[in-house]
Protein backbone atom coordinates (compact mmCIF):
# COMPACT_ATOMS: atom_id res chain seq x y z
CA UNK A 1 0.00 0.00 0.00
CA UNK A 2 1.04 3.60 -0.47
CA UNK A 3 0.22 7.03 0.88
CA UNK A 4 1.93 9.87 -0.90
CA UNK A 5 5.59 8.78 -1.15
CA UNK A 6 5.50 6.20 1.65
CA UNK A 7 4.92 2.53 0.86
CA UNK A 8 4.09 0.06 3.64
CA UNK A 9 2.90 -3.58 3.93
CA UNK A 10 -0.50 -4.73 5.20
CA UNK A 11 -1.85 -8.25 5.77
CA UNK A 12 -5.33 -9.66 5.12
CA UNK A 13 -7.02 -10.37 8.49
CA UNK A 14 -10.77 -10.57 7.72
CA UNK A 15 -12.85 -11.59 4.72
CA UNK A 16 -16.64 -11.35 4.39
CA UNK A 17 -16.88 -10.38 8.05
CA UNK A 18 -15.02 -13.49 9.30
CA UNK A 19 -11.56 -13.48 10.86
CA UNK A 20 -9.15 -15.54 8.79
CA UNK A 21 -7.52 -18.47 10.57
CA UNK A 22 -4.20 -19.95 9.49
CA UNK A 23 -4.54 -21.80 6.16
CA UNK A 24 -8.14 -20.52 5.78
CA UNK A 25 -7.50 -19.92 2.06
CA UNK A 26 -7.25 -23.47 0.76
CA UNK A 27 -5.73 -23.24 -2.71
CA UNK A 28 -4.30 -21.08 -5.51
CA UNK A 29 -7.65 -20.77 -7.30
CA UNK A 30 -9.34 -19.33 -4.20
CA UNK A 31 -6.43 -16.95 -3.61
CA UNK A 32 -6.58 -15.86 -7.26
CA UNK A 33 -10.28 -15.00 -7.01
CA UNK A 34 -9.67 -12.89 -3.88
CA UNK A 35 -6.79 -11.03 -5.54
CA UNK A 36 -8.88 -10.32 -8.65
CA UNK A 37 -11.76 -8.89 -6.59
CA UNK A 38 -9.45 -6.75 -4.45
CA UNK A 39 -7.68 -5.18 -7.41
CA UNK A 40 -10.83 -3.25 -8.25
CA UNK A 41 -11.75 -2.27 -4.67
CA UNK A 42 -11.41 1.09 -2.97
CA UNK A 43 -8.87 1.09 -0.14
CA UNK A 44 -10.11 3.22 2.77
CA UNK A 45 -8.60 3.68 6.25
CA UNK A 46 -11.07 2.19 8.75
CA UNK A 47 -9.26 2.92 12.03
CA UNK A 48 -5.95 4.12 13.44
CA UNK A 49 -4.76 3.10 16.90
CA UNK A 50 -1.64 4.46 18.57
CA UNK A 51 -0.25 3.38 21.91
CA UNK A 52 2.98 3.09 23.85
CA UNK A 53 4.26 -0.47 24.30
CA UNK A 54 6.77 -1.35 27.01
CA UNK A 55 9.22 -4.27 26.72
CA UNK A 56 10.73 -5.71 29.89
CA UNK A 57 14.24 -7.16 30.23
CA UNK A 58 14.64 -10.91 30.58
CA UNK A 59 15.49 -12.45 33.98
CA UNK A 60 19.15 -13.10 34.85
CA UNK A 61 20.61 -16.37 33.64
CA UNK A 62 20.05 -19.79 35.15
CA UNK A 63 22.08 -22.77 33.94
CA UNK A 64 19.36 -23.68 31.45
CA UNK A 65 18.86 -20.22 29.97
CA UNK A 66 22.61 -19.58 29.85
CA UNK A 67 23.16 -22.75 27.83
CA UNK A 68 20.28 -21.88 25.50
CA UNK A 69 21.38 -18.28 24.92
CA UNK A 70 25.06 -19.18 24.54
CA UNK A 71 24.03 -21.70 21.87
CA UNK A 72 21.85 -19.20 19.99
CA UNK A 73 24.06 -16.12 20.29
CA UNK A 74 27.58 -17.54 20.49
CA UNK A 75 27.26 -20.99 18.90
CA UNK A 76 28.57 -22.69 22.06
CA UNK A 77 27.53 -26.26 22.85
CA UNK A 78 26.12 -26.92 26.33
CA UNK A 79 29.35 -28.69 27.31
CA UNK A 80 31.49 -25.83 26.05
CA UNK A 81 29.34 -23.25 27.86
CA UNK A 82 29.71 -25.03 31.18
CA UNK A 83 33.46 -25.51 30.72
CA UNK A 84 34.03 -21.80 30.06
CA UNK A 85 31.63 -20.77 32.84
CA UNK A 86 33.58 -22.99 35.26
CA UNK A 87 36.77 -21.13 34.32
CA UNK A 88 35.12 -17.75 34.92
CA UNK A 89 33.77 -18.96 38.27
CA UNK A 90 37.00 -20.47 39.54
CA UNK A 91 39.01 -17.34 38.82
CA UNK A 92 40.96 -15.40 36.23
CA UNK A 93 44.33 -13.76 36.87
CA UNK A 94 43.79 -10.01 36.89
CA UNK A 95 46.02 -7.24 38.25
CA UNK A 96 44.50 -7.77 41.70
CA UNK A 97 45.25 -11.51 41.66
CA UNK A 98 42.97 -14.43 40.81
CA UNK A 99 39.36 -13.20 40.69
CA UNK A 100 36.15 -15.18 40.24
CA UNK A 101 34.24 -13.24 37.61
CA UNK A 102 30.82 -14.89 37.94
CA UNK A 103 28.72 -16.56 40.62
CA UNK A 104 28.11 -20.33 40.72
CA UNK A 105 27.00 -21.52 37.30
CA UNK A 106 24.86 -24.53 38.26
CA UNK A 107 21.58 -23.03 39.44
CA UNK A 108 17.92 -22.86 38.51
CA UNK A 109 17.21 -19.77 40.62
CA UNK A 110 16.73 -16.19 39.36
CA UNK A 111 17.21 -14.63 42.81
CA UNK A 112 19.65 -11.73 43.13
CA UNK A 113 21.30 -10.66 46.39
CA UNK A 114 20.69 -7.19 47.76
CA UNK A 115 24.42 -6.39 47.54
CA UNK A 116 24.41 -7.17 43.81
CA UNK A 117 21.28 -5.07 43.24
CA UNK A 118 22.85 -2.10 45.03
CA UNK A 119 26.12 -2.48 43.10
CA UNK A 120 24.23 -2.60 39.78
CA UNK A 121 22.24 0.53 40.64
CA UNK A 122 25.37 2.49 41.60
CA UNK A 123 27.19 1.38 38.45
CA UNK A 124 24.30 2.33 36.12
CA UNK A 125 23.76 5.69 37.81
CA UNK A 126 27.47 6.52 37.57
CA UNK A 127 28.05 5.30 34.00
CA UNK A 128 24.69 5.94 32.26
CA UNK A 129 22.85 8.48 34.42
CA UNK A 130 19.58 8.46 36.34
CA UNK A 131 17.48 7.72 33.24
CA UNK A 132 19.00 4.23 32.99
CA UNK A 133 19.15 3.30 36.70
CA UNK A 134 16.11 1.88 38.49
CA UNK A 135 15.78 3.41 41.99
CA UNK A 136 13.64 0.41 43.02
CA UNK A 137 15.34 -2.94 42.25
CA UNK A 138 13.63 -5.32 39.84
CA UNK A 139 13.32 -8.79 41.32
CA UNK A 140 12.34 -12.00 39.56
CA UNK A 141 10.45 -15.11 40.62
CA UNK A 142 11.68 -18.57 39.68
CA UNK A 143 9.20 -20.40 37.44
CA UNK A 144 11.11 -23.62 36.74
CA UNK A 145 9.37 -26.80 37.86
CA UNK A 146 11.08 -28.16 40.97
CA UNK A 147 13.62 -25.33 41.07
CA UNK A 148 16.01 -25.27 44.02
CA UNK A 149 16.87 -21.91 45.54
CA UNK A 150 20.26 -22.80 47.04
CA UNK A 151 22.17 -20.41 44.76
CA UNK A 152 21.65 -17.03 43.15
CA UNK A 153 21.17 -16.52 39.46
CA UNK A 154 24.31 -16.49 37.30
CA UNK A 155 25.68 -12.95 37.41
CA UNK A 156 28.98 -11.05 37.47
CA UNK A 157 30.52 -10.91 40.94
CA UNK A 158 31.07 -7.18 40.46
CA UNK A 159 28.81 -5.32 37.97
CA UNK A 160 31.37 -2.50 37.67
CA UNK A 161 33.87 -4.98 36.20
CA UNK A 162 32.85 -4.45 32.58
CA UNK A 163 33.75 -6.88 29.81
CA UNK A 164 36.14 -4.35 28.27
CA UNK A 165 38.01 -3.97 31.53
CA UNK A 166 38.96 -7.68 31.62
CA UNK A 167 39.31 -8.30 27.88
CA UNK A 168 43.11 -8.44 27.90
CA UNK A 169 43.16 -11.00 30.73
CA UNK A 170 40.85 -13.65 29.21
CA UNK A 171 40.68 -15.62 25.99
CA UNK A 172 38.09 -14.99 23.31
CA UNK A 173 35.56 -17.59 24.51
CA UNK A 174 35.82 -16.44 28.13
CA UNK A 175 35.34 -12.83 27.06
CA UNK A 176 32.27 -13.60 24.94
CA UNK A 177 30.55 -15.63 27.65
CA UNK A 178 31.37 -13.13 30.38
CA UNK A 179 30.06 -10.30 28.22
CA UNK A 180 26.80 -12.22 27.68
CA UNK A 181 26.36 -12.85 31.43
CA UNK A 182 27.33 -9.29 32.37
CA UNK A 183 24.97 -7.66 29.86
CA UNK A 184 22.06 -9.92 30.79
CA UNK A 185 22.43 -9.15 34.51
CA UNK A 186 22.99 -5.41 34.22
CA UNK A 187 20.00 -5.13 31.85
CA UNK A 188 17.72 -6.60 34.53
CA UNK A 189 18.18 -3.43 36.59
CA UNK A 190 17.47 -0.99 33.77
CA UNK A 191 14.14 0.61 32.73
CA UNK A 192 11.78 -0.85 30.16
CA UNK A 193 12.27 -0.10 26.49
CA UNK A 194 9.38 2.01 25.18
CA UNK A 195 7.99 1.74 21.64
CA UNK A 196 5.37 3.80 19.84
CA UNK A 197 3.10 1.21 18.20
CA UNK A 198 0.62 2.05 15.45
CA UNK A 199 -2.08 -0.22 14.02
CA UNK A 200 -3.97 0.78 10.88
CA UNK A 201 -6.97 -1.23 9.62
CA UNK A 202 -7.88 -0.69 5.97
CA UNK A 203 -11.14 -1.69 4.28
CA UNK A 204 -11.00 -3.06 0.73
CA UNK A 205 -14.50 -4.14 -0.27
CA UNK A 206 -15.39 -7.20 1.82
CA UNK A 207 -11.79 -7.53 3.07
CA UNK A 208 -9.94 -5.88 5.94
CA UNK A 209 -6.15 -5.48 5.91
CA UNK A 210 -3.98 -4.53 8.88
CA UNK A 211 -0.66 -2.67 8.93
CA UNK A 212 1.47 -2.70 12.09
CA UNK A 213 4.28 -0.28 12.77
CA UNK A 214 6.59 0.43 15.67
CA UNK A 215 9.35 2.90 16.41
CA UNK A 216 11.56 3.01 19.47
CA UNK A 217 10.91 5.95 21.78
CA UNK A 218 13.34 5.03 24.60
CA UNK A 219 15.92 2.24 24.41
CA UNK A 220 16.02 1.50 28.16
CA UNK A 221 17.64 -1.90 28.84
CA UNK A 222 18.26 -2.39 25.11
CA UNK A 223 21.18 0.01 25.47
CA UNK A 224 23.05 -2.79 27.27
CA UNK A 225 21.34 -5.98 26.07
CA UNK A 226 20.33 -5.64 22.38
CA UNK A 227 17.35 -7.69 21.22
CA UNK A 228 16.41 -8.02 17.56
CA UNK A 229 13.36 -6.03 16.53
CA UNK A 230 12.23 -4.37 13.32
CA UNK A 231 11.27 -0.71 13.20
CA UNK A 232 8.39 -0.15 10.77
CA UNK A 233 7.35 3.44 10.17
CA UNK A 234 3.80 4.01 8.94
CA UNK A 235 2.56 7.26 7.36
CA UNK A 236 0.19 9.53 9.27
CA UNK A 237 -3.35 8.39 8.43
CA UNK A 238 -6.85 9.36 9.52
CA UNK A 239 -10.09 7.34 9.24
CA UNK A 240 -11.93 7.48 5.88
CA UNK A 241 -8.74 8.49 4.10
CA UNK A 242 -8.01 6.80 0.75
CA UNK A 243 -4.93 4.60 0.33
CA UNK A 244 -3.33 3.56 -2.96
CA UNK A 245 -2.81 -0.11 -3.76
CA UNK A 246 0.68 -0.77 -5.12
CA UNK A 247 0.41 -4.54 -5.61
CA UNK A 248 -1.12 -7.66 -4.08
CA UNK A 249 1.16 -10.56 -3.25
CA UNK A 250 -0.37 -13.94 -2.29
CA UNK A 251 1.97 -16.18 -0.27
CA UNK A 252 1.73 -19.96 -0.28
CA UNK A 253 2.48 -21.77 2.98
CA UNK A 254 2.79 -25.48 3.68
CA UNK A 255 2.29 -27.34 6.93
CA UNK A 256 5.62 -28.60 8.22
CA UNK A 257 6.60 -31.14 10.85
CA UNK A 258 8.10 -29.78 14.08
CA UNK A 259 11.79 -28.93 13.65
CA UNK A 260 14.40 -31.27 15.06
CA UNK A 261 15.86 -30.40 18.43
CA UNK A 262 18.96 -28.30 18.80
CA UNK A 263 20.92 -28.41 22.04
CA UNK A 264 19.13 -25.23 23.15
CA UNK A 265 15.59 -26.43 22.40
CA UNK A 266 16.29 -29.85 23.95
CA UNK A 267 17.48 -28.22 27.19
CA UNK A 268 14.30 -26.13 27.23
CA UNK A 269 12.13 -29.25 26.93
CA UNK A 270 14.12 -31.10 29.62
CA UNK A 271 13.61 -28.20 32.01
CA UNK A 272 9.92 -27.84 31.13
CA UNK A 273 9.26 -31.52 31.89
CA UNK A 274 11.29 -31.54 35.10
CA UNK A 275 13.87 -33.97 33.74
CA UNK A 276 17.35 -33.57 35.17
CA UNK A 277 18.96 -30.71 37.00
CA UNK A 278 21.17 -27.77 35.94
CA UNK A 279 24.24 -29.93 36.50
CA UNK A 280 22.98 -32.75 34.24
CA UNK A 281 21.81 -30.96 31.06
CA UNK A 282 25.25 -30.64 29.47
CA UNK A 283 26.49 -34.16 30.42
CA UNK A 284 23.24 -35.71 29.12
CA UNK A 285 23.53 -33.99 25.74
CA UNK A 286 27.24 -34.82 25.50
CA UNK A 287 26.57 -38.49 26.31
CA UNK A 288 24.02 -39.06 23.55
CA UNK A 289 26.49 -37.54 21.07
CA UNK A 290 29.56 -39.36 22.40
CA UNK A 291 27.72 -42.68 22.15
CA UNK A 292 26.64 -41.83 18.60
CA UNK A 293 22.91 -42.00 19.39
CA UNK A 294 22.52 -38.63 17.67
CA UNK A 295 24.71 -36.41 15.52
CA UNK A 296 24.50 -32.79 14.44
CA UNK A 297 23.60 -31.84 10.89
CA UNK A 298 24.91 -28.72 9.15
CA UNK A 299 22.19 -26.64 10.83
CA UNK A 300 23.21 -27.93 14.29
CA UNK A 301 20.05 -30.01 14.67
CA UNK A 302 20.34 -33.27 16.60
CA UNK A 303 19.56 -36.13 14.21
CA UNK A 304 19.06 -39.71 15.51
CA UNK A 305 21.48 -42.29 14.13
CA UNK A 306 20.61 -45.87 13.31
CA UNK A 307 22.21 -46.98 16.58
CA UNK A 308 20.11 -44.39 18.38
CA UNK A 309 16.90 -45.75 16.85
CA UNK A 310 17.86 -49.31 17.84
CA UNK A 311 18.67 -48.39 21.45
CA UNK A 312 15.46 -46.38 21.75
CA UNK A 313 13.33 -49.21 20.33
CA UNK A 314 14.95 -51.71 22.69
CA UNK A 315 14.39 -49.54 25.77
CA UNK A 316 10.79 -48.72 24.83
CA UNK A 317 10.03 -52.41 24.29
CA UNK A 318 11.71 -53.82 27.39
CA UNK A 319 11.88 -50.89 29.88
CA UNK A 320 8.85 -48.69 29.06
CA UNK A 321 8.51 -47.39 32.62
CA UNK A 322 12.11 -46.18 32.85
CA UNK A 323 12.01 -44.14 29.63
CA UNK A 324 8.61 -42.59 30.39
CA UNK A 325 8.85 -38.81 30.83
CA UNK A 326 6.36 -38.74 33.68
CA UNK A 327 8.25 -41.47 35.56
CA UNK A 328 11.51 -39.54 35.28
CA UNK A 329 9.94 -36.26 36.45
CA UNK A 330 8.14 -37.99 39.34
CA UNK A 331 11.36 -39.68 40.46
CA UNK A 332 13.09 -36.27 40.45
CA UNK A 333 10.35 -34.92 42.73
CA UNK A 334 10.68 -37.88 45.10
CA UNK A 335 14.46 -37.44 45.30
CA UNK A 336 13.93 -33.73 46.04
CA UNK A 337 11.57 -34.72 48.82
CA UNK A 338 14.27 -36.97 50.30
CA UNK A 339 16.88 -34.20 50.01
CA UNK A 340 14.58 -31.77 51.82
CA UNK A 341 13.97 -34.24 54.66
CA UNK A 342 10.26 -34.67 53.90
CA UNK A 343 10.50 -38.36 52.93
CA UNK A 344 12.47 -41.43 53.97
CA UNK A 345 14.75 -42.74 51.24
CA UNK A 346 14.37 -46.46 51.93
CA UNK A 347 10.68 -46.86 50.88
CA UNK A 348 11.15 -44.77 47.74
CA UNK A 349 14.25 -46.61 46.57
CA UNK A 350 12.71 -49.99 47.44
CA UNK A 351 9.52 -49.17 45.50
CA UNK A 352 11.63 -48.50 42.40
CA UNK A 353 14.52 -50.93 42.68
CA UNK A 354 12.85 -54.22 43.66
CA UNK A 355 10.64 -54.52 40.52
CA UNK A 356 13.38 -52.98 38.37
CA UNK A 357 15.94 -55.58 39.53
CA UNK A 358 13.55 -58.46 38.74
CA UNK A 359 12.79 -57.04 35.29
CA UNK A 360 16.51 -56.50 34.62
CA UNK A 361 17.34 -60.10 35.49
CA UNK A 362 14.59 -61.36 33.20
CA UNK A 363 15.77 -59.14 30.34
CA UNK A 364 19.35 -60.37 30.64
CA UNK A 365 18.02 -63.76 29.56
CA UNK A 366 15.43 -62.54 27.05
CA UNK A 367 17.33 -59.76 25.26
CA UNK A 368 20.20 -61.02 23.19
CA UNK A 369 22.87 -58.99 21.44
CA UNK A 370 21.29 -57.65 18.27
CA UNK A 371 23.46 -57.71 15.20
CA UNK A 372 22.39 -56.28 11.87
CA UNK A 373 23.52 -58.74 9.23
CA UNK A 374 22.09 -58.62 5.71
CA UNK A 375 23.27 -60.73 2.80
CA UNK A 376 24.27 -59.04 -0.47
CA UNK A 377 25.21 -60.07 -4.00
CA UNK A 378 28.59 -58.35 -3.71
CA UNK A 379 31.68 -60.55 -3.45
CA UNK A 380 34.77 -59.91 -1.33
CA UNK A 381 37.67 -58.61 -3.46
CA UNK A 382 40.19 -60.51 -1.30
CA UNK A 383 38.68 -63.99 -0.81
CA UNK A 384 35.64 -64.01 -3.13
CA UNK A 385 33.20 -64.81 -0.32
CA UNK A 386 29.85 -62.96 -0.13
CA UNK A 387 29.85 -59.55 1.56
CA UNK A 388 27.27 -58.89 4.28
CA UNK A 389 25.89 -55.67 5.77
CA UNK A 390 26.83 -55.13 9.41
CA UNK A 391 26.19 -52.34 11.88
CA UNK A 392 29.11 -50.57 13.52
CA UNK A 393 29.53 -47.50 15.70
CA UNK A 394 29.20 -45.19 12.73
CA UNK A 395 26.38 -46.96 10.87
CA UNK A 396 26.13 -49.80 8.38
CA UNK A 397 29.10 -51.11 6.38
CA UNK A 398 30.00 -54.05 4.17
CA UNK A 399 32.11 -56.82 5.70
CA UNK A 400 33.33 -60.17 4.43
CA UNK A 401 31.25 -63.15 5.58
CA UNK A 402 34.55 -64.99 6.10
CA UNK A 403 35.38 -62.92 9.19
CA UNK A 404 37.59 -63.37 11.22
CA UNK A 405 39.75 -65.18 8.66
CA UNK A 406 39.13 -62.33 6.21
CA UNK A 407 38.77 -58.84 7.65
CA UNK A 408 37.92 -57.04 4.43
CA UNK A 409 35.44 -54.19 4.85
CA UNK A 410 33.95 -51.64 2.52
CA UNK A 411 31.88 -48.49 2.85
CA UNK A 412 28.23 -49.05 2.04
CA UNK A 413 27.42 -46.70 -0.83
CA UNK A 414 23.99 -45.66 0.40
CA UNK A 415 25.50 -44.90 3.82
CA UNK A 416 27.74 -42.22 2.35
CA UNK A 417 25.05 -39.55 2.52
CA UNK A 418 25.15 -38.61 -1.15
CA UNK A 419 23.55 -35.32 -2.12
CA UNK A 420 22.60 -36.37 -5.65
CA UNK A 421 25.39 -34.84 -7.72
CA UNK A 422 28.70 -35.93 -9.19
CA UNK A 423 32.00 -34.58 -7.92
CA UNK A 424 32.73 -31.31 -9.77
CA UNK A 425 36.46 -32.05 -9.71
CA UNK A 426 36.81 -35.65 -10.94
CA UNK A 427 33.28 -36.18 -12.37
CA UNK A 428 33.51 -39.89 -11.45
CA UNK A 429 32.74 -39.86 -7.72
CA UNK A 430 29.64 -38.69 -5.87
CA UNK A 431 29.56 -35.69 -3.55
CA UNK A 432 28.88 -36.93 -0.02
CA UNK A 433 28.53 -35.29 3.38
CA UNK A 434 31.23 -36.17 5.90
CA UNK A 435 32.37 -34.94 9.31
CA UNK A 436 35.72 -33.87 10.68
CA UNK A 437 37.13 -35.14 13.98
CA UNK A 438 35.56 -32.05 15.52
CA UNK A 439 32.19 -33.21 14.14
CA UNK A 440 31.79 -30.28 11.74
CA UNK A 441 30.11 -31.27 8.48
CA UNK A 442 31.69 -30.76 5.06
CA UNK A 443 31.26 -31.99 1.47
CA UNK A 444 33.78 -34.28 -0.19
CA UNK A 445 34.23 -36.79 -2.98
CA UNK A 446 33.32 -40.45 -2.40
CA UNK A 447 36.55 -41.42 -4.21
CA UNK A 448 38.84 -39.91 -1.56
CA UNK A 449 41.86 -40.19 -1.43
CA UNK A 450 41.93 -40.65 -5.22
CA UNK A 451 40.09 -37.32 -5.44
CA UNK A 452 40.70 -34.70 -2.74
CA UNK A 453 37.72 -32.45 -3.53
CA UNK A 454 36.38 -30.86 -0.32
CA UNK A 455 34.16 -27.86 0.42
CA UNK A 456 32.78 -26.15 3.49
CA UNK A 457 29.68 -25.13 1.53
CA UNK A 458 27.03 -27.16 -0.31
CA UNK A 459 28.35 -27.40 -3.92
CA UNK A 460 24.77 -27.11 -5.18
CA UNK A 461 25.01 -23.50 -4.06
CA UNK A 462 26.46 -21.29 -6.84
CA UNK A 463 28.34 -19.26 -4.21
CA UNK A 464 30.31 -22.32 -3.11
CA UNK A 465 33.57 -21.63 -1.30
CA UNK A 466 36.32 -24.22 -1.55
CA UNK A 467 38.49 -25.07 1.42
CA UNK A 468 41.88 -23.53 1.71
CA UNK A 469 44.84 -25.90 1.62
CA UNK A 470 45.22 -25.53 5.40
CA UNK A 471 41.59 -26.23 6.33
CA UNK A 472 41.29 -29.01 3.76
CA UNK A 473 43.93 -30.97 5.66
CA UNK A 474 41.85 -30.76 8.85
CA UNK A 475 38.74 -32.01 7.10
CA UNK A 476 40.24 -34.83 5.09
CA UNK A 477 42.69 -36.26 7.61
CA UNK A 478 40.07 -38.54 9.14
CA UNK A 479 38.53 -39.86 5.90
CA UNK A 480 38.86 -43.59 5.21
CA UNK A 481 41.67 -44.67 2.93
Amino acid sequence: LKKEATEFPATLIRLDGATLEKFAIKNDAEAGRIVKNLEHSQWIVASVEKKAVAKNPLPPFTTSTLQQDAFRRLGFSAKQTMMVAQQLYEGIELGEGSVGLITYMRTDSVNISQDALTAAYEFLKREYGNAYALPTPRRFKTKSKGAQEAHEAIRPTDPSRTPESIKESVDRRQFRLYELIWRRFVATQMPQAIFDATTIDINAGVAVFRANGQTMKFDGFLKIYPVKFAEVTLPECVPQESITLVHLEPHQHFTEPPPRYTEASLIKVLEKNGIGRPSTYAPTISTIQDRKYVEKDDQRHLVPTEIGYMVNDLLVEHFPQIVDIQFTATMEEKLDSIAEGDSEWQPIIKEFYVPFEKNLEAKYEAVKKHEVTETTDEMCEKCAKPMVVKLGRFGKFLACSGFPECRSTKTLKNQQNTIGMKCPKCIEGDVITRRTKRRRMFYGCSRYPACDYASWVDPRNPKEEKMTEETSKEKTEDLPA
